[in-house]
């Protein structure tokens, strides 16, 4: 596995690269800065009970929705959740929903009532974000839940006698009935190890106490790391071949971090010094262009259409050029296959979430159909995201709950077209301003021309002369030269001319 990440001053990119194929794309802007894992003191502005959910003002935009299965139950003894994998984001289980259905949210919340809670999910759409009161502060080997008492071993850690060791120094480690869950990147450590990253998250649970008691509703007691944090936290282990950044800000900072805290993993990190831009370099822009198409090509032929809707999304499977070589039956079943590898990749790459509905191509023969499902779900095993693929249907439809934490990828780069009244897709003018700062990167010093005129459609334009001025005015005395922004009510959104004078 590899990770490249563009950094800049507008936002950073981070995409992870598994056998040369890109799997994951990470986006962080600056303005748009992600609120999942950040901790508030919230003040409860109203309660529902016919929903049994309440809402809660943390300080943003939107109050946050809190459902009573996310409300905590102080001195509720021990709280049996299974053990996780990788889940780095507040603890969510199904558990907790079967144990919960029989409370009743008015006997346990109250408008007006000051409380502390972890945002689970990004505000999605209209939608505000959803918290809950079940904290958890991921550290590099453990994520510490002070408010449960439990400990769980992830389950890609294979040996029993391996878990069961982990578990016995946890138990040993702790001064508190609280919950740690053991990551995967723990297999192996001593306890000493274990020990500075059980001090380290205590620690910090300290000061978000200390400021909660500083502070009245709403208030923001703590954030969560930065995504090339997040992604040195979360991703960049002994699995991990290399990381490559184009920042020497950040590689510094991140050289200083792991010299300090992982001197084993600093030889793997190298800083992207060329002049052609990284992401061009490693052919992750264009397929960043390919995960915005709603027709995706099969190797055979075939093809599927990805369609976003408000309540789910619907995948279509299509034969397209591909006419088989023997009978019906087996041209039918290739192409369900290639295409259900390629929907739980396209899932991945594009951070779908919710529920997911595909319309497979109908089989006649029950073994075929059970074989396309299990290889869906063998296909769907190294997403991080947890999922849930049920049985095809006697309609010939799979229906698939992937978790959704943030925006998926066509939300965070598009907005609905105004051409179209929302019929379709274009990219928002920040994403189009970005491509226009990369652009002019990509010319840097090697032009002899002294002045870039470059005409936008307006909405681009004005989105130059306030948020990003100081992006231009950075590259005008990085490559010494004068640009000019001209708003062109006659180009496209997408549109824009570049000249060189």
């Amino acid at each position: 596995m590899e990770i490249i990440v563009n950094s800049t001053m507008e936002e950073t990119r981070v995409a992870v690269v598994e056998n040369k194929i890109l799997t994951e794309l990470l986006i962080d802007r600056r303005k748009d800065h992600g609120i999942v894992g950040n901790i508030y003191k919230g003040r409860v502005v109203k309660v529902l009970p016919g929903m049994q959910s309440a809402f809660v003002d943390i300080g943003l935009e939107r109050s946050a929705f809190l459902h009573v299965t996310d409300v905590a139950v102080p001195g509720g003894g021990e709280t049996r959740l299974p053990e996780e994998g990788e889940e780095m984001v507040p603890v969510e289980t199904e558990t907790r929903r079967t144990r919960s259905s029989n409370r009743a949210i008015e006997g346990m919340i109250q408008e007006g009532q000051e409380i502390i809670v972890q945002t689970s999910k990004e505000p999605i759409g209209r939608k505000g974000s959803r918290v809950t009161t079940y904290l958890s502060l991921p550290g590099r080997y453990l994520v510490y839940m002070p408010t449960v008492n439990h400990i769980g071993v992830s389950r890609r850690i294979a040996r029993d006698e391996e878990r069961a060791r982990l578990r016995e120094i946890i138990l040993n480690l702790r001064k508190a009935p609280v919950g740690y869950i053991v990551r995967t990147v723990s297999e192996g450590l001593s306890q000493e190890e274990l020990s500075s990253d059980i001090e380290f998250l205590e620690g910090l649970w300290q000061n978000i106490q200390t400021q909660k008691n500083l502070h009245s509703a709403p208030a923001l007691l703590h954030t969560d790391l930065d995504l090339t944090f997040r992604v040195i936290r979360d991703l960049f282990t002994n699995d991990a071949d290399r990381l490559v950044i184009d920042s020497k800000d950040e590689y510094n900072r991140i050289i200083e971090f792991l010299q300090r805290a992982l001197p084993g993993l600093a030889s793997r990190v190298q800083l992207y010094e060329s002049e052609e831009p990284i992401f061009d370099a490693f052919g992750i822009e264009i397929e960043i262009s390919k995960a915005l198409s709603k027709k995706v090509w099969l190797k055979s032929g075939g093809y599927i259409v990805i369609d976003h809707t408000e309540a789910l999304t619907v995948v279509d499977v299509n034969t397209g050029r591909y006419v088989g070589k023997r009978n019906l039956q087996e041209t039918v079943l290739k192409t369900n296959l290639e295409a259900v590898r390629e929907i739980a990749y396209q899932l991945r790459l594009r951070n779908i979430g919710g529920i997911i509905i595909i319309d497979l191509i109908d089989m006649e023969a029950e073994k075929n159909r059970e074989k396309v499902v299990q290889i869906l779900r063998e296909a769907m095993g190294p997403d991080r995201a947890r999922s849930l693929v049920l049985p095809i249907s006697e309609l010939g439809i799979v229906q698939i709950s992937r978790e959704r934490v943030r925006e998926d990828l066509l939300h965070t780069l598009c907005e609905f077209c105004p051409y179209c009244e929302g019929k379709g897709h274009t990219k928002s003018p920040t994403t189009v301003c970005y491509e226009i700062l990369r652009e002019i990167r990509r010319m840097g010093s090697s032009s002899p021309e002294t002045k870039i005129i470059i005409g936008v459609h307006p909405r681009v334009a004005n989105l130059f002369f306030d948020e990003e001025r100081h992006s231009l005015e950075d590259l005008e005395r990085q490559f010494h030269k004068k640009i000019v922004i001209k708003a062109d009510q006659n180009l496209h959104l997408e549109q824009y001319d570049m000249s060189k004078i």
